[in-house]
């Protein structure tokens, strides 16, 4: 099935032939859907924190700030923000010439809102000698967006999220990048260095350092410290064979098999890359002006905190397991582990004092992520669940609905009945009790993916993703969920949403 030619093309990716034929072998027997016991909830697996607790975890990780430790902002920002205009791109190709649709109605309503209107109107000067208002009055709408979403203007239908302005100052507009770096400065910084890195794509990376280079020394002047920022492009060892509908390899015109990139669990990777204590991720698209980021810097210093507390106290069972600690101290790490880490594993209690140490150190010598989870109020996106894991054992995971059997209804409930969901806001502890790190790729369920429908130049066929980050990617880390209010989640899906009063 592979030639020689193949060989060469999966070599030069840095992929072996076994692992291409693990992928095909996926193709054709899928992934196994998890085993759930049930849906997390408060006092189920979320744990909410009462204002005395909050103030202790902010001042935990304030402290925690001092000690010189690495902490690192890591943000995914790869990929065009084609989906965030599809609407817009519909409205181009419509045979109708006006806004017709709400959205089209709506966006054209409030263009004056947009962060982008200043330079998206120069634009419609420069391209057609009339400003917007004089282009909608004559009935040019599509002229308006073709500005905003073309190369030979804004190209905002080509460019990353991170690039396009967001949020209105009085001394300018910001885009969602520069809005992570003022983040960085509130609640990420350490030894007076805020320390950023971006994942972005290979063809956006030489746009991102130019901005950065523009930009970076205003928000080091406002704030008073230094960055450090760096990029990263997702490997191409991460990347997927694609097939037909009949799992053969997909060839493009020339021959060569289609490869395409294995989703944001390829990340994973880039994340085992950085050298840091602690890591706070968040997507490009969750930011907000000024005037409401307190909640936002809060919690995060919050959720690090707790983090933090966390660590300290498994650092701690790791060195008494290690120093031979009594049975009564063993029982005493378990239910440590249960209630706090919520593992747990049938007849722990009963294993003997070699096994039961050997348990709990593997179980406590892990990764560990805190996630913030805010109440489900239908937006997409992961929800906390309870699932069984390949030893036997309980723990909490962020599962998407493709992991979920969806002939299974009492498991289609639980996920359209959760009380709450992921919105990616998660601080890691990436590094043991010795300070050395982990290698992030042995924590990865390979077994979490989804194969997708796609398409390439109009024929059908079949894409492997990989785990995803803060899914599968994560799953033998340990996890803890603590509630976070829904202030501190504001997504930009379609271009509309910045339209929210959250964007305003």
């Amino acid at each position: 099935m592979l030639s020689s030619s193949d060989l060469k093309q999966i070599a030069q990716k840095g992929i072996t032939e076994k692992q291409i034929e693990k992928q095909l072998e996926t193709f054709k027997i899928g992934f196994p859907f998890l085993k759930i016991k049930r849906a997390a909830s408060i006092g189920n697996g979320i744990f909410s924190l009462t204002k005395t607790q909050q103030e202790y975890y902010i001042n935990e990780w304030k402290e925690y700030k001092t000690t010189g430790r690495k902490i690192v902002k890591f943000v995914p920002a790869s990929g065009a923000a084609t989906r965030m205009f599809k609407d817009i791109f519909t409205f181009i190709d419509a045979p109708y010439s006006k806004p017709k649709t709400d959205f089209e109605k709506y966006f054209f309503d409030n263009i004056k809102k947009f962060a982008f209107f200043n330079a998206l109107n120069e634009t419609c000067i420069n391209n057609y000698g009339k400003d917007i208002s004089e282009l909608v009055a004559d009935g040019n709408y599509k002229d308006v967006v073709k500005s905003m979403l073309n190369n030979n203007g804004l190209n905002y239908g080509r460019l990353p999220k991170g690039l396009l302005l967001f949020h209105n100052y009085e001394e300018g507009a910001r885009t969602a990048m520069e809005e992570h770096l003022v983040e960085a400065a509130l609640y990420a910084d350490s030894g007076g260095v805020a320390t950023v890195h971006f994942t972005v794509s290979h063809e956006h990376l030489n746009s991102f350092e130019q901005e950065v280079l523009k930009k970076q020394k205003i928000y080091t002047d406002k704030f008073g410290i230094d960055y450090n920022i760096s990029f990263s492009e997702q490997k191409q060892c991460t990347d997927t064979i694609a097939v037909t509908p009949d799992n053969i390899p997909f060839r493009k015109d020339d021959g060569e098999i289609l490869f395409r990139p294995g989703g944001h669990g390829a990340l994973i990777e880039n994340l085992n890359d950085i050298d840091a204590d602690v890591v706070f991720i968040k997507n490009i698209d969750n930011v907000v002006p000024d005037h409401l980021k307190q909640e936002t810097v809060n919690y995060k210093q919050i959720i690090a905190g707790f983090l933090i507390s966390l660590q300290k106290k498994i650092f701690n069972y790791i060195n008494m397991i290690d120093n031979s600690c009594s049975r009564e101290r063993l029982l005493e790490i378990l239910k440590f582990t249960e209630e706090d880490l919520y593992c747990v594993k049938d007849g722990a209690k009963e294993l003997c004092d070699s096994e039961l140490s050997c348990y709990l150190r593997n179980k406590l010598n892990r990764p560990i992520r805190v996630c913030g989870v805010v109440k489900n109020v239908g937006e997409p996106g992961g929800g906390p669940f309870v699932t069984y894991n390949q030893d036997g054992t309980l723990s909490l995971q962020i599962l998407e609905s493709s992991q979920i059997d969806k002939n299974n209804k009492d498991y289609m409930n639980m996920f359209n009945n959760g009380t709450h969901f992921n919105p990616v806001d998660i601080v890691c502890a990436i590094k043991d009790f010795k300070g050395n790190p982990f290698c992030l790729n042995k924590y990865v369920d390979n077994e979490t993916g989804f194969i997708s429908t796609k398409s390439s130049g109009g024929k059908e066929l079949k894409a492997l993703e990989l785990p995803g980050l803060w899914n599968g990617a994560m799953s033998d880390w340990n996890t803890i969920f603590v509630e976070v209010p829904l202030e501190t989640f504001n997504p930009v899906k379609t271009i509309n949403d910045l339209l929210r009063t959250q964007h305003q």
